[in-house]
């Protein structure tokens, strides 16, 4: 039987052997220096001029601001489930989900934790179980290769109230095990069984392929090439425009102390040096001046690896600031997104598998089973997509009018919340024709065809 200490011990190692992996990928995210960036024959004078290039956090961006869950939808119903909504909007899930969601594009995963409500606190409800989301460099969890959840997971912590005590939460299949770090090692402070057969924690997993258990991050060897690339190229675009392109005056006959304000003070001199003056002595006093470099090149250079990146990443030519053969029409721009909306929605995908192991997790807690109805749940994402609202409308409006969707259906395409929908539902039963509609049929009556053609007859008249 594995101890305490062993559990500590072997999801210690996995986090500490994840920790400079994960905090490269943040560094790319976050567009930090980095050494191998700029490489090793580059003067340390010069690493001062390195530029920041943003394409990483540019591509995760894109995605996340348009992977947006709008409710969990139970087998075999039409409407999205209060219940779990309630749930979703209590946690602040609407707000957390999207840095859980950037962490699972930036690291190949993140992790939901849920408990049971917290009654010491007034702000949580005490009908809703308490969802946390967590960053995989601040947790590991150990992944089942058969099931592909997870078996096990720990994540350290510092208690800001007791400052320079090691802390941590370890999560068992039948417990949750709270742990203090000491001299003779990890002490149990308190644990929780609540003997449910499963650790109450969730990866949310962005992978590509099945063997990749513990996610795959978007920011990929290639991406990381060009962007490096790109930093070098403007680095050296501004060292040439430092030195070479504002024209450079040549003074031959004058000695450079005679062009400085205090001959004796180095400084002096260089600020000739950098005013663009170099001063040779000749007897043969004259002046020239050569022509200022070309910047071009670096331009051409950094366009060309703009579109070697959204090749990689799939980003529209706006996004990466670089023109293409496109006309600027609505309609090329919604074809330009076709791959990007469509590697949203897979994630989504991926997404919404994870949210739906995290809400049948909170069922079991809450309610001691999960319901057959819940085992076959569905996650419900907005449109990635970004057509003008008018368009959308246009659309809806003919497939209502066509008989080929209802109006709760169109209302929903057109993104209104269930909250809203539900006031709709209201108004229409308050409305006299709905009213009159119930009162006759299924339907509105139909107006017959002789009527409209001698209406259309009298009006062309």
């Amino acid at each position: 039987m594995t101890t305490i200490d062993q559990h500590v011990q072997d999801l210690s190692n996995g986090l500490n052997g994840e920790l400079a992996r994960l905090r490269e990928n943040e560094s790319y995210y976050d567009a930090e220096h980095r050494l191998k960036a700029i490489g090793v024959s580059v003067p340390p004078e010069m690493r001062a001029l390195l530029a920041q290039v943003g394409w990483p956090r540019t591509y995760l961006s894109s995605i996340e601001e348009r992977a947006s869950l709008g409710g969990f939808r139970m087998a075999g119903s039409s409407e999205a489930d209060e219940r779990l909504w309630s749930w979703w909007q209590a946690n602040f899930l609407d707000v957390k989900s999207g840095p859980a969601h950037t962490d699972a594009l930036m690291h190949g995963r993140a992790y939901a934790t849920i408990s049971s409500p917290d009654e010491d606190d007034p702000f949580s409800d005490p009908e809703s179980p308490v969802i946390q989301v967590e960053s995989p460099l601040h947790m590991y969890a150990e992944i089942d290769q058969r099931t592909e959840r997870v078996r096990r997971a720990f994540r350290p912590y510092v208690d800001p109230a007791k400052p320079g005590e090691d802390r941590g939460t370890l999560y068992l299949p039948d417990r949750n095990v709270y742990l203090v770090d000491g001299p003779g090692g990890w002490k149990v402070e308190g644990e929780d069984v609540h003997d449910l057969g499963v650790p109450l924690v969730v990866q949310l997993t962005n992978r590509y392929k099945t063997t990749e258990l513990y996610g795959r991050s978007e920011i990929t060897p290639e991406l990381r090439s060009v962007t490096d690339a790109a930093a070098r190229i403007m680095m050296d675009m501004q060292a040439a425009a430092e030195l070479m392109a504002v024209p450079q005056r040549l003074l031959f006959g004058v000695a450079q102390e005679a062009l400085a304000a205090n001959p004796d003070d180095p400084a002096s001199v260089i600020e000739a040096y950098f005013a663009r003056i170099v001063a040779i002595e000749d007897s043969d006093a004259h002046a020239m001046q050569f022509a200022a470099a070309e910047l071009m090149n670096f331009v051409n250079v950094l366009q060309e690896l703009a579109k070697q990146a959204a090749t990689y990443t799939g980003l529209p030519p706006q996004y990466l600031s670089f023109s293409s053969e496109n006309p600027a029409s609505a309609e090329a721009i919604r074809s330009s997104e076709s791959r990007l909306v469509k590697k949203t929605e897979r994630f989504c995908k991926l997404m919404g598998g994870g949210w739906e192991q995290v809400m049948r997790v909170a069922m079991l807690l809450m309610d001691g089973s999960i319901s057959s109805e819940a085992r076959r749940m569905e996650a419900i994402w907005e449109d990635p997509a970004t057509p003008t609202y008018a368009a959308k409308a246009d659309a809806v409006s003919k497939l209502v009018a066509g008989g080929i969707i209802p109006v709760e259906r169109a209302r929903i395409d057109l993104g209104y919340s269930e909250v809203e929908r539900e006031q709709m539902r209201k108004w229409d039963q308050e409305n006299p024709t709905s009213q009159l509609s119930a009162i006759l049929g299924t339907g509105m009556p139909k107006i017959p065809s002789a009527m409209v053609d001698s209406s259309e007859k009298d009006q062309a008249a």
